[in-house]
């Protein structure tokens, strides 16, 4: 018997039922409370043996240092400082002031306000829980205060705070890239217009929505200051946008890599902390020990997925997936609609860092062979995970809201505040099947 210490070779299944214990043990250690990091490892270690034998081990250690000596996996840990060090500065807040210029006397204008603070917060960082407990702090009291529908408040902030996903620089195209094996570079340029329209779709729904219901959010307060001193306000983006433009202009000009332009990221964030006197060595160590948290829990998921993956492409089983994707339909478009499906039921139970691990090794041949083009999957591929971060019953956005929110808003109440706006990513997604252009591909 290959499998030593096992009741009965893993072999002798064939692929079809492997696959079947393959990922009913998977889901079923995962309904125990386990960690993915941990229930990928284990159950890859357990097929490894019982399917090839001991002799197979250094597979699992092999698919590991291929994925953590990647040089671009350097700019996911800087990206993640970005995050952490804009959480403990007050550049966030100065921005949400400055964009009250922006609002005018629209009605709805916090919320538009807030939207846009989303998209710049996004382009400086990418990490989406940050965000959301940004905007919870700085906008929900102030929406709330001035008598926005609270749906609509709640709405915003976790569609908007989950924008990271989709703008550059977003981890979650970082990992596919890394995944999918195409240029990171290209991934963001694709991301860009996409990106932007679905902030386009969020700004549209609010004012449509108070345009109709004029009680769902009153006209701004006067600013009873001179039109001079609230100029004065814009002083709070400059610093904001100046790292923005360093950061992408730097990708997009060719002047730097990904990594590279992730070091100059940090650089700017830490230059501005220190010209608004915030800097300390206090905030720098609560920052590095966020980010170790954080990258952590990325390494040790993306240990296990790659370990998994490996095993199971060594039994066939990627081969075997693939061949019951391409069966389903001799229509592309239909093959992409399940893979979105898929996506999206995944979306609910797991975290994208592991759902992009597990699944991109069998989708991205597939859709290659379809005659697609991968960098465009994988801007469908973020949009579709923008949506898993407000779906019930994970929907991470709604917790992390959860936990800056007054105590008589509940989980419940997130959640149905959440269905127009999944609505509109839905829409998002369908508009990008349908219109592969809006990536510029």
């Amino acid at each position: 018997m290959e499998g030593l210490g096992f009741l009965f070779d893993l072999k002798s299944l064939g692929i079809e039922y492997g696959t079947l214990v393959m990922f009913g043990m998977l889901f079923g250690l995962l309904l125990l409370g386990i960690p993915l990091a941990y229930v990928t490892l284990l159950v890859a270690l357990i097929f490894a043996l019982g399917w090839f034998g001991p002799a197979s081990v250094p597979l699992i250690t092999s698919r590991v240092y291929s994925f953590v000596s990647s040089f671009v996996f350097v700019s996911v840990p800087m990206f993640v400082l970005m995050a952490a060090l804009l959480d403990r500065s007050g550049i966030a807040r100065d921005l949400f002031d400055a964009m009250k210029l922006i609002g005018g006397r629209l009605r709805g204008a916090v919320a538009v306000q807030t939207i846009f603070l989303a998209v710049v917060l996004a382009a400086m960082s990418g990490i989406i829980g940050g965000e959301i407990v940004l905007l919870g702090l700085l906008a929900l009291p102030q929406m709330l205060r001035l008598g926005y529908d609270r749906n609509l408040a709640i709405g915003v902030i976790c569609a908007g705070g989950s924008l990271g996903t989709m703008i550059p620089p977003s981890i979650v195209l970082i990992i596919y890239g890394l995944t999918a094996n195409v240029s990171i570079g290209d991934l963001f340029t694709a991301a860009f217009m996409p990106g932007f329209m679905l902030a386009g779709f969020y700004v549209i729904y609010v004012l449509v929505r108070c345009w109709l219901n004029p009680a769902l959010a009153p006209l701004p307060e006067p600013d009873p200051r001179p039109l001079a001193e609230r100029l004065k306000l814009l002083k709070g983006i400059v610093l904001p946008i100046g790292v923005v433009i360093f950061v992408l202009g730097s990708i997009y000009g060719g002047i730097a890599s990904v990594t590279e332009a992730s070091a100059v990221g940090v650089a700017g964030v830490l230059l501005s902390t220190i010209l608004r006197r915030e800097f300390s060595l206090h905030m720098l160590k609560a920052a590095a020990l966020q980010t170790l948290a954080t990258c952590g829990m990325i390494v040790w998921i993306g240990i296990g997925a790659s370990a998994l993956v490996g095993v199971f492409n060594l039994m066939g089983g990627i081969d075997f997936v693939a061949s019951l994707l391409t069966g389903v339909s001799e229509n592309p478009t239909i093959i992409i609609l399940v893979m979105m499906a898929i996506l999206f039921v995944l979306g609910m139970f797991l975290d994208w860092v592991g759902i992009a691990l597990l699944t991109m090794p069998i989708f991205v041949p597939v859709v290659v062979n379809l005659g697609y083009d991968p960098v465009w999957f994988g801007v469908l591929f973020a949009m579709n995970m923008q949506i898993s971060f407000l779906t019930p019953p994970f929907g991470p956005a709604a917790f992390y809201l959860k936990s800056v929110a007054p105590k008589e808003i509940s989980l419940g109440m997130i959640f149905r505040a959440l269905l127009p706006f999944i609505c509109l990513q839905a829409l998002a997604v369908a508009l990008l099947i349908a219109f592969p252009g809006i990536t510029g591909r």
